[in-house]
């Protein structure tokens, strides 16, 4: 079994910026902004699997995306080398970074490619990037389920 290795962001991914929904018509594909998703529109910017990283505001918000979507200029989304890194794996990597404290700007809190495509990454093997990722997965099902369950207790 090979080893983990350490690999620049810029390595299994290239960043690419969002850009304006305004001009397209409502449709089903969602609209992400760093908040969430804003709106829905008819055509996808990106149909692969993609991680979504703030570039304006919370940027603590990442997002999975496993499905055709569109991102504003506000967020960045990756084009994932699956061959180096899954896209799953890559999202929960992410997730220990306190990207918040590699913030550039000033009044609104802000990252560059600059700042992100130097980042260091521990890379396993594939299959051990699976094993992981079906172990997460599984704890976040629960962790969703316990939110439901607790909503379900408040509202009612």
């Amino acid at each position: 079994m090979s080893e983990w290795k350490t690999v620049q962001l810029r390595d299994i991914a290239k960043i690419k910026y969002g850009k304006d929904h305004k001009k397209l018509s409502v449709g089903e594909i969602p609209v992400y902004g760093t908040g969430g998703i804003m709106c829905y529109v008819d055509t996808a910017l990106y149909d692969k699997k993609s991680v979504l990283i703030p570039r304006k505001g919370s940027l603590g918000n990442l997002y999975l995306v496993n499905k055709p979507f569109w991102t504003v200029d506000t967020l960045f989304y990756m084009e994932i080398d699956e061959k180096k890194v899954m896209p799953e794996f890559f999202y929960y990597k992410l997730k220990t970074y306190d990207l918040a404290n590699m913030n550039v700007g000033s009044a609104v809190p802000s990252l560059t490619t600059a700042i992100l495509n130097p980042i260091e990454i521990g890379l396993p093997p594939l299959e051990v990037q699976s094993e992981i990722v079906k172990i997460l997965g599984v704890l976040d099902e629960k962790i969703d389920n316990n939110k439901k369950i607790n909503n379900n207790l408040v509202f009612n």
